[in-house]
């Protein structure tokens, strides 16, 4: 059992593999936050029953009972009780002034909010979120606390599932209105989590286009310190994830709790320091423009927050993320499987393009041994340029004559599969469905609407809108053998109306993403926001891959990767060779370094295979045949960062190691060069000790032992840009002497 429920019902115990996470009803009525870290055991059940200590402690005298103040006195500490107590689920209006969880106001303008514990229920298999996307489960525990408001006709469901492998909770919150008046949600944040007095750090990951998630790390200090977006998507700028480590922890050691959102729209991570030392952590929808109205019967549900917790610092957190994403929150049936080689036409030709220049493409990347081609934009109603046609999603039969089936068939006789690109969420001003429904877009009423990249928002939160385009999209994929989509999404929403709207746009995303996978069950599918501008866990929940960013210069990309697989699996990275000089940095870095950089990802080319050099041709066929050898380890192992340029090395590394630890790679790119510097030693993580690997690459024998004390000096990387495989397999084992 990985919860557990103490003989008196006060108590209960969450428990993973590695970690427990405790919460705690006091005085009968007060539901707190009791303790989360390294796995507890307890002797006996009445050990387990003697922990009022840690929802009161020093704070026991404030408490507002009967007991300790009288019947009449019975509020006379109430406000310091509340502004101490660790609660479980911070509401407002009673005296806890930090960060709280849940706003709701009554008709008649009630807005302090009392929840108290009325019960709990148990559940074997974790349940589904309606409409959103969440972890999965069917072997999984699930608590359900239920609180309800004292004058409010209001009833709030906190679920707890328990993924006891890898060491994770996945939270999600529930509120029903059980009467007869309206009520009107303001503030709706899925998760608030109790951390005693401590010195910790706060690492988050920010950026901008073309410079994605760069890790941040900063001490947790008195106060509010927070990311957020109200971009209307999860945005370039800041991820939502947050991870709160004990100041010492490393890579390898100390303390890790990590919190991610399964959300792709508005949020807000908070950490608070209190007057007395403790830290309130929250993750939610940010209230940024967020109102529900709550009609009697109805149910509002937020999205899921997961928390995993590491004792083995900010890598274990890291492959704790990788786990639990790779088997409980991509359904893809490519989740498992090699992701075919692709070719996409953008950095190649733009918007210059016809039926024989890719059908050119699709011939000799056929004989480099790519395997798929992808169109990009430019291929629908009169798009010469991105100015025009969104939302008009019928082939230009003057630039690809006989339309699709006549394209798709001709790659398919040259022995490539077909992707296509589309941007469903958008439309052009000058476009025909535009001209028909004008009142299509998101806007507000007597304000001119905002164009960016020359496009409108479609308003997805309305049904016909996003009924209209499905029937579109299903048109184009219907009519030729399309195995790929590659979903783009290229701009911020603005000119909101308040309410309820983003967070409606959003699930209206999910509808259509879903419809689109469950109809088409074999498509591969793959997110993109100008880049990596909308790399969630929640997109994660239906594409297996997100295009990591418009940056695709391999020496921008070691950073991009790094920063985005602190949380997100390798396979779920689109990364591809492309052109040099570099068409966005200008940078031209080797041939051979691209595609091993490539690798870390999703795997493809991004080039115009027909005018690379003949070498290049080659050298194609040769990374493939790297690409196939390694990408099983590099899906499904364990990801170790090593030392790399963000620690102050001249170079970028990494190393996976498969689940058996029978075998490994390492990858090692140079950065920069310096004179009279050592040769660089890299130290080997996650091994076995015992076992003697061999190291291809210079066909030489050592232990994991010495390989992670020890270490190995690297070779053939001496020059500016250039990179370095090493792959170890083991070949027998034997004792240390």
């Amino acid at each position: 059992m990985s919860i557990g429920i103490s003989q008196d019902k006060k108590y209960f115990k969450l428990d993973t593999k590695g970690s427990t996470y405790m919460l705690g009803v006091a005085d009968g009525k007060y539901l707190g936050h009791m303790y989360y870290g390294k796995r507890l055991y307890f002797e006996s059940d009445s050990e387990f029953d003697r922990l009022d200590y840690l929802l009161g402690g020093e704070r026991e005298n404030y408490f507002p009972s009967e007991n300790c103040c009288g019947e009449n006195l019975e509020n006379r500490e109430k406000v310091t009780f509340e502004d101490t107590f660790p609660w479980e689920f911070g509401v407002p209006g009673y005296g806890d002034f930090r960060e709280h969880c849940l706003e709701a106001v009554s008709k008649d303008g009630k807005e302090s909010l009392e929840l108290l514990y009325e019960g709990y229920e148990l559940l074997t298999e974790k349940p589904e979120l309606p409409g959103l996307p969440a972890t999965f489960h069917t072997d999984s525990e699930t608590l359900v606390i239920r609180l309800r408001e004292v004058k409010l006709s209001l009833t709030v469901e906190l679920r707890y599932s328990v993924f006891e492998k890898e060491d994770a909770i996945a939270k999600s919150v529930t509120v029903h209105n059980t009467g007869t008046e309206q009520y009107s949600l303001s503030r709706a944040l899925t998760s608030c989590v109790e951390f005693p007095a401590g010195q910790y750090d706060l690492i988050t990951l920010h950026g901008a286009w073309g410079r994605e998630r760069e890790p941040y790390r900063r001490p947790v200090g008195p106060g509010k310190q927070s990311i957020s977006s109200i971009r209307g998507v999860s945005s370039h700028q800041e991820n939502p994830f947050m991870a709160i480590a004990e100041r010492n922890a490393t890579e390898e050691t100390g303390n890790v709790y990590g919190i991610n959102f399964v959300y792709s729209g508005n949020f807000l991570a908070q950490t608070e320091m209190s007057q007395f030392g403790g830290i309130r952590v929250v993750m939610g929808i940010h209230p940024y423009q967020f109102t529900w109205k709550l009609m009697p019967g109805d149910s509002f549900t937020m999205p899921e927050v997961v928390h995993v917790f590491s004792p083995e610092g900010i890598g274990g957190m890291t492959r704790r993320f990788h786990d639990l994403y790779r088997e409980h929150l991509i359904r893809s049936p490519y989740r498992n499987k090699r992701r075919p080689v692709l070719i996409n036409n953008w950095e190649a030709t733009y918007f210059d393009f016809d039926t024989e220049k890719l059908w050119d493409i699709a011939e000799k990347a056929k004989e480099c041994g790519i395997e798929m081609l992808v169109m990009d934009d430019g291929w629908f109603g009169h798009r010469e340029d991105d100015s025009t046609s969104l939302g008009d999603w019928v082939v230009n039969e003057e630039k690809l004559p006989g339309g699709l089936k006549r394209l798709t068939d001709g790659v398919k006789e040259r022995g490539l599969k077909f992707g296509i690109w589309l941007e469903p969420e958008m439309v052009s001003p000058d476009s025909d469905l535009y001209r028909e429904h004008p009142d299509w877009i998101i806007g507000q009423s007597g304000r001119s609407t905002s164009l960016a990249r020359n496009q409108y928002v479609l308003d997805f939160s309305r049904k016909e809108v996003r009924d209209e385009i499905y029937r579109r999209i299903v048109n184009v994929l219907k009519c030729a053998d399309i195995s790929y989509v590659k979903w783009d999404m290229n701009r911020s929403l603005t000119n909101v109306p308040s309410g309820d709207k983003y967070h409606r746009y959003v699930l209206g995303v999910y509808d259509l993403q879903n419809r689109l996978v469950t109809d088409f069950p074999d498509l591969l599918l793959e997110n993109c926001s100008s880049g990596g501008g909308r790399y969630d866990a929640g997109m994660l929940y239906y594409s297996p891959q997100i295009w990591c960013s418009d940056d695709t210069d391999a020496v921008e990309r070691l950073r991009i990767q790094r920063g985005t697989a602190m949380v997100y699996p390798l396979s779920t990275m689109g990364a591809h060779v492309s052109d040099c000089p570099n068409h966005a940095t200008k940078r031209t870095t080797p041939f051979a370094t691209r595609g091993q950089v490539a690798l870390a990802g999703t795997f493809g080319y991004e080039l115009d295979v027909t005018q690379i050099a003949g070498q290049e041709q080659q050298a194609i066929r040769g990374q493939i045949e790297c690409y196939n050898k390694y990408n099983e380890l590099i899906r499904n192992g364990d990801y170790y960062r090593l030392p790399s340029e963000a620690e102050g090395k001249t170079y970028d590394c990494y190393m996976v190691v498969s689940k058996d630890k029978r075998e490994a790679l390492i990858s090692f790119v140079r950065v920069t060069t310096h004179l009279s510097r050592w040769s660089e030693r890299i130290y080997c993580r996650g091994l076995d000790d015992k076992m003697v690997y061999l190291l291809e690459d210079r066909n030489t024998e050592s232990t994991g032992n010495v390989l992670m004390n020890v270490g190995i000096e690297v070779m053939g990387a001496e020059d500016e840009y250039q990179g370095k495989l090493i792959h170890l397999v083991a070949k027998s084992e034997k004792g240390v002497r």
